[in-house]
């Protein structure tokens, strides 16, 4: 699996404490996913965006038929989430 450095919440100041206040799953916890956008904070929102854009709008697939896509896509990936 590729390392991706990343900074975590309690070392994290400025615009990215900023963009990850709301997204903390516990305490001074952010998903990995989200957290790998740590060095450029700007692309935090950009990916919320895309993400809510492609599970959540209007589209031939249903919703439970996306998060099986995702699912399986996270296997193949060996992506724990």
């Amino acid at each position: 699996m590729p390392w991706i450095k990343m900074i975590s919440y309690d070392d994290s100041e400025g615009e990215l404490r900023e963009q990850f206040e709301p997204l903390q799953y516990e305490p001074g916890k952010i998903a990995h996913i989200l957290q790998i956008h740590s060095l450029i904070p700007s692309t935090i929102s950009s990916h919320r965006e895309f993400y809510n854009d492609i599970m959540f709008k209007r589209s031939d697939l249903s919703r439970k038929e996306r998060e099986l896509i995702a699912t399986v896509v996270s296997i193949h990936n060996e992506c724990h989430y």
